[in-house]
């Protein structure tokens, strides 16, 4: 069971008064205050003067770069540690889970919460909520103590596939996936820099196991049938496209979510692990990340109207929903 704590910093009665009702693990509250949590209710407390004492149990740490999740993932072998991302959220907390460290992941919500607690399968100890609004507390206790998963778009735990390829990719570039081969999109490459992970411009982290991906040929293959020695298909943002050798096909159990495109009154779906490195392409070929996506983004879907049988095109009816 995952821990939830919940941050009165500074201090608002309120927030561990519904800490308490909502079934919360533990406050963070300023010093001082520690006796006034107590006298409310038995709830442990986070505190330079607390049960678990701030700066010494209990460390806090901002990621801005590797060094500092080197200093986290450090820290978190003896002590736990609470780390917030200045941008990055996904990548360093795999980093700091499979390095071992204790890891209390600050979020804003039930939905970041959600992400947290499931990311690399195991997930960080717990979560700091860091909220003025009082009714996330019990969402965030719901999701994480029922394992709920009610929160749109987050859908939870799932098989996903990267398929590593024998070529490299460059920006612009990558797979074309979907839930339906009627509406697939693409998916770029992992050829873009970042701070915490190196570049993969030969892989395409694609999506779960029942998905569609395109193939040489005008074919459709389940992401779950692609091994090594099979022909892959690389399409540019412009269309273009080329033949690769798949070199490896890797299945691991991440967390994901559901991402649909409205094109002209037609709805096409994809189901994608949810991290930064995930990326779709812009219509001028950029890549945009899945956790940068809201209402009015703009990335490339292919349409079509056939239906498919073992991959192959047909003109029958088929709904896929």
């Amino acid at each position: 069971m995952k821990l939830v704590w919940v941050k009165a910093d500074p201090w608002r009665k309120e927030l561990v008064t519904e800490a308490l009702e909502a079934g919360a693990d533990a406050v963070l509250v300023p010093e001082g205050r520690s006796e006034e949590v107590r006298g409310l209710g038995i709830m442990q407390t986070i505190a330079p003067d607390g049960d678990l004492r701030l700066g010494e149990d209990v460390v806090e740490v901002e990621i801005s770069d590797k060094e500092s999740e080197r200093q986290a993932a450090a820290l978190g072998q003896a002590k736990i540690v609470i780390i917030r991302a200045s941008d990055w959220t996904i990548i360093p907390l795999e980093n700091l889970i499979a390095d071992g460290a204790t890891v209390i992941a600050e979020v804003a919500n039930a939905d970041e919460a959600l992400v947290a607690a499931t990311t690399l399968e195991r997930g960080t100890a717990g979560v700091l909520l860091v909220t003025d609004d009082l009714s996330q507390i019990k969402r965030t206790v719901d999701a994480l103590k029922s394992e709920a998963e009610d929160i749109p778009r987050v859908l939870g735990m799932g098989d996903r596939v990267c398929v590593d390829t024998c070529s490299n990719m460059r920006v612009g570039e990558g797979m074309l996936v979907g839930n339906s081969s009627a509406g697939m999109f693409l998916v770029h490459a992992e050829c873009v820099d970042n701070p915490y992970v190196e570049q993969r411009p030969f892989r395409v982290n694609a999506g779960p196991v029942h998905a569609y991906v395109r193939v040489p040929g005008e074919r459709t293959r389940y992401l779950s049938e692609i091994r090594s020695g099979d022909e892959a298909l690389i399409v540019s943002h412009g269309g273009a496209t080329r033949t690769t050798i798949v070199g490896r096909s890797k299945v691991e159990r991440r967390p994901l979510l559901l991402i649909e495109a409205e094109v002209e009154g037609t709805v096409a779906a994809v189901i994608l692990q949810n991290a930064e490195t995930i990326r779709l392409v812009t219509p001028q070929g950029q890549p945009l990340s899945v956790v940068d996506l809201e209402t009015g983004s703009e990335v490339l879907v292919m349409l079509e109207d056939s239906g498919r049988h073992f991959g192959v095109k047909v003109d029958e009816t088929i709904d896929e929903k």
